[in-house]
């Protein structure tokens, strides 16, 4: 049994807390290790001033620890270690383990707790590329795969191309005159279509596609293309780094990911027909951009962090299998 004490220099808890697992020792069997929390960057970010911190197994102890709680805590401790050593040693285990085997869906696990985040980068990559394909398609002539592609497309967004992005145009945007865009011309002044929140103009706004002077539509919106754009970033930089990013605070995610993007799209949403409960405002492209990155990214950081913690403890399962299917055929 090991017990891990995180401390510092200077700290008189830290040595009360030391004081009393060096006499426990004498009462339980456990190795004691003892972590500066001022060592590495890392540790001091993580533990900051809750010195002492004590781990013990499965349990976590955090400052005032009393000696009471030190003993309850390693006497369960022992107890689990007991129960576990009784459950691995018993006839019925030992049985159920003479007829294990190394399946396919064992290799296919293996292989996806070590390589999960290079196949979530690549769907989304992968999606986030289809969506720029149909302005590519319909740029070559290939109409009718491009009209497929924007189909499919609109299951999921709206499409509207006052709020999309263009490409071999132009311009990259046409936005709304009530965006107040400032040397771009208008979705109406390009188009000639109406800029209007009518259920006609707006049809007709998420049916269009482009032309060779405006440019062809990208067939997700400009807050979509951001958001997933910023998903595949930080999937790109969290393996970069070791996936040693702790996750990102349930709170930050609220206020720097959900806040901003649910103010400009509620706003928006509750200005306009058919609810008109504020004075009318069309969001920019700028706004769309920034608040659907912020959202995209700080999802993942909040995300991917915690699904990391279940595949390193999915592969530890499955080595611990391998190991032991090969120790019985050896």
């Amino acid at each position: 049994m090991r017990a891990t004490l995180y401390s510092r220099a200077d700290c008189h808890l830290c040595e009360q807390a030391r004081a009393d697992l060096d006499l426990l020792q004498a009462e339980f069997s456990f190795e004691l290790e003892v972590v500066d929390v001022d060592s590495t960057p890392e540790l001091r970010r993580q533990y900051g001033f809750e010195v002492p911190v004590v781990d013990i197994g499965p349990y976590h102890l955090k400052a005032p620890i009393t000696l009471q709680e030190l003993r309850m805590t390693l006497q369960a401790a022992a107890d689990r270690e007991r129960q576990i050593e009784a459950v691995e040693n018993s006839p019925a285990l030992s049985e159920m383990r003479a007829q294990e085997r190394w399946t396919k869906a064992d290799a296919f696990t293996f292989w996806m707790d070590r390589h999960y985040m290079a196949v979530i980068n690549a769907i989304v990559a992968v999606y986030l590329g289809l969506a720029f394909l149909a302005p590519i398609l319909m740029k070559v002539g290939a109409q009718v795969p491009a009209q497929w592609n924007y189909r499919l497309f609109s299951l999921v967004c709206h499409q509207l191309s006052f709020r999309s992005f263009f490409l071999f145009g132009e311009q990259y945007v046409y936005p709304r005159a009530e965006a107040n865009p400032r040397g771009v011309k208008t979705f109406e002044q390009a188009t000639g279509l109406s800029e209007s929140s009518d259920a006609e103009a707006l049809w007709a706004a998420r049916e269009y596609t482009g032309n060779e002077q405006v440019g062809y539509k990208v067939a997700l919106c400009e807050r979509d293309v951001a958001i997933y754009g910023g998903i595949l970033l930080f999937g790109l930089i969290f393996p970069l780094t070791g996936r040693r990013i702790p996750p990102l605070p349930w709170y930050l995610w609220v206020l720097l990911g959900m806040l901003p993007i649910a103010l400009d799209g509620v706003s928006q949403l509750v200005s306009q027909p058919p609810l008109s409960l504020i004075a009318f405002r069309e969001s920019t492209p700028f706004y769309r951009v920034l608040t659907g990155a912020l959202f995209g990214i700080t999802t993942a950081w909040f995300a991917y962090p915690v699904i990391d913690e279940s595949m390193v403890q999915s592969r530890d399962f499955m080595l611990r299998k391998w190991a032991r299917l090969h120790r019985t055929q050896s």
